[in-house]
């Protein structure tokens, strides 16, 4: 029997499958883009045929990438983007409508109506550990629900079923046997319980969703099926699920008190492992499930920037200061570090700690001597700045940072790391991995089919490639971000 591990990474722009050996090497990647649809102003959209579609053609070709077949892998994870919204018929296995992406923000006028009712905003915090928002999957099942013809009505018949990307992966790939999903992508739906770890039946009064519709709700590492036969020419179990950001928590093996990773995509998502009580933040942070192991769960305090790699993207393709983003990081090394500019990135609003939709991008403290260096520096630091907001939310909260461990593309910028380090006064580790999302979705296969004893396995498998230590004294540590935040102030809206 093969003691390998495949892991499926369906993100927001792509779908990859990753083979890990049982030590959490890679061995193979498949990856294949799709398409990004935008209808309507604010509206995002996924074709979910065209989501299967990729993910089917990357379990097979990453096998042309090895030696290996589907006969030598033992167990499959699945790590995924989150609060995307996907609802289908229960008996064709047909989507009724497109997925409705996590960035989609069409039921806000929704949230704004909802918001009035000050005891259903507090029920929502107290009982999810989220916002109002549209960000999550309970206003985008509502707004499918009462906008596509005769939904309504199949839904309340039982002939309906809802999920986020995985439950749909898992609906697909076991051929419609198992209806499922983990604690970690139902704390994202604004309907999960997370003190209770179950669908909380006020909301689902409060939005109009038959319960009926749900999945099951697992542990990360559980059994959630099996992929049928005809896929692969093999039956193999699918043992762990974790949405995108917690499954790099696990992936960056941050199970002690206090640990946190950051990773740096398009945005950037810090999670900090609070133990086994959830914090209720007062800095508007969120509140989420960071894993459950064996109906034991360990809970996260989240914070959310939007704009980290994109950030890099705008300087390159709207500035045009840049032909690629690796340039980036020898240009700042030419920049003064403390040359007063400030790049603020809210092309799309602040998230967290902010949460202000109507702030917009600026670049202050220009003079005659400012150049592409200088503008390009302040780019990469507006990422760490907006990490540092991060932090000092988190210390506010109560729940300072111990370790702080990063991945993503960005990770792999020195520059931006060794910054990083010196504005939040912190030491910066970076894995050797930094596939760390793929990874925590093996690692979690791989723990409920034996391949890991324990998550001291798994602790054991991460391993560093660089650290960063604070280079700048605190004064000037605080100089730098007083600076950062009368940025802020001058564009905020709320």
């Amino acid at each position: 029997m093969g003691q390998h591990i495949l892991a499926i990474d369906q993100g927001t722009t792509s779908s990859r499958s990753i083979i890990f050996s049982p030590k959490g090497a890679i061995v193979a990647i498949a990856q294949q883009e799709f398409s990004q649809k935008y209808p309507k102003d604010g509206w995002v959209e996924h074709d979910p045929e065209e989501i299967w579609e990729s993910v089917k053609t990357t379990l097979n070709t990453v096998f042309d990438k090895c030696a290996l077949s589907p006969a030598d892998i033992a167990s499959i994870g699945i790590t995924n983007q989150r609060e995307t919204t996907l609802v289908w018929n229960k008996s064709t296995g047909k989507p009724i409508y497109p997925a409705i992406v996590w960035q989609d923000r069409r039921t806000a006028e929704q949230c704004r109506q909802l918001s009035e009712d000050e005891s259903l905003v507090e029920h929502i915090t107290e009982s999810t550990g989220l916002l109002l928002d549209p960000y999550f999957s309970a206003t985008k099942i509502a707004w499918i629900l009462d906008n596509v013809e005769g939904a309504r009505a199949q839904a309340d018949n039982g002939e309906l079923l809802f999920g986020t990307v995985d439950t749909f992966l898992i609906w697909r790939l076991t051929n419609g046997q198992a209806h499922k999903t983990d604690a970690t992508n139902a704390s994202r739906t604004m309907l999960f319980d997370i003190n209770q770890q179950c669908w909380d039946d006020k909301l689902l009064a409060a939005f109009n969703i038959p319960k009926a519709m749900l999945p099951d709700v697992m542990d990360c590492a559980a059994d959630f099926g099996t992929v049928d036969e005809t896929l692969l020419g093999k039956a193999i179990p699918i043992q762990g699920v974790a949405g995108d950001q917690q499954s790099a928590l696990v992936g960056q093996a941050c199970f002690e008190k206090g640990m946190a990773k950051s990773t740096y995509g398009t945005g950037c998502f810090m999670i900090l492992n609070t133990g086994d009580k959830p914090l209720q933040s007062k800095n508007r942070l969120l509140t989420t499930v960071g894993y459950r192991f064996n109906g034991k769960t360990t809970y996260a305090l989240e914070g959310s920037i939007f704009m980290a790699g994109a950030t890099v993207q705008w300087l390159r393709d709207g500035l045009k200061l840049i032909d690629d983003a690796a340039e980036s990081e020898a240009l700042a090394q030419r920049a003064r570090q403390d040359n007063g500019v400030f790049l603020v990135p809210a092309f799309t609003g602040l998230g967290a700690p902010y949460w202000d939709p109507d702030a917009r991008g600026a670049i202050l403290g220009l003079t005659r001597d400012t150049g592409i260096s200088e503008i390009v520096a302040a780019g990469l630091q507006s990422v760490c700045y907006q990490t540092k907001d991060l932090q000092k939310a988190m210390e506010s909260d109560g729940a300072r940072p111990t370790t702080i461990r990063v991945d993503g593309g960005m990770s792999r910028n020195d520059w931006v790391m060794g910054f990083l380090s010196d504005i939040l006064g912190a030491e910066v580790e970076r894995p050797e991995i930094t596939e760390t999302t793929a990874l925590g979705a093996a690692f979690l296969a791989g723990l409920q089919a034996g391949i890991f004893n324990s998550v001291d396995d798994l602790t054991q498998c991460w391993r560093s490639d660089s650290v960063f230590t604070p280079r700048l004294s605190k004064a000037q540590r605080d100089v730098a971000y007083d600076g950062w935040k009368a940025a802020v102030a001058r564009i905020r809206c709320s």
